[in-house]
């Protein structure tokens, strides 16, 4: 079954993206936002960057929880910024696939200016962009976020298949 992170900075449709391709493949959507405990929200509502400490628990967290959908399929939403988040989103965890929603630092910022009631500042998004370790093409889809969402879901999901296809006949490899 089909188990994806849906992943990049704040801003860049990663909840919306996730929702509709889990709408689509027919399995449960989780956003990890609702996933911090209650000190990093704060934090993170005051404009506080968050530390690989805080996020430690966070990411355990979320690694089970995907663990436990894996073998009904799963979309998780998480930000996943850096390849050791990944790695350990990834851990016990095979044939989790990561889509990375990438753009601009202008237009998501655009984006963030119209979000109501979400504690993720728009002027966190440059801490965002700084810790980003973008992930290359063997490691995640790449998204261009500009198109529209329905082109999106439909970009991911043929690609999404072609990698497990890879993966099938070649999984000495992969």
């Amino acid at each position: 079954m089909t188990a994806i992170v849906v992943m990049g900075v704040s801003g860049c449709g990663k909840t919306t993206i996730g929702r509709a391709l889990a709408d689509q493949l027919g399995c449960p959507f989780f956003d990890a936002d609702d996933f911090h405990p209650p000190e990093n929200i704060k934090k993170m509502a005051n404009g506080i960057p968050l530390t690989d400490t805080d996020r430690a628990p966070w990411l355990s967290r979320l690694q089970a929880l995907i663990h436990r959908n894996l073998a009904d399929g799963v979309i998780l939403a998480c930000s996943a910024l850096k390849r050791r988040y990944r790695d350990q989103l990834r851990e016990g965890n095979d044939g989790l696939q990561f889509v990375y929603l990438h753009g601009d630092f202008d237009t998501i910022w655009a984006r963030m200016q119209t979000r109501h009631n979400h504690y993720m500042k728009p002027d966190m998004l440059h801490s965002q962009f700084a810790t980003l370790e973008p992930p290359g093409p063997e490691e995640a889809i790449q998204v261009n976020i500009t198109d529209e969402v329905a082109k999106i879901v439909e970009q991911i999901t043929n690609l999404s298949t072609k990698e497990n296809d890879k993966k099938r006949n070649y999984p000495d490899i992969y």
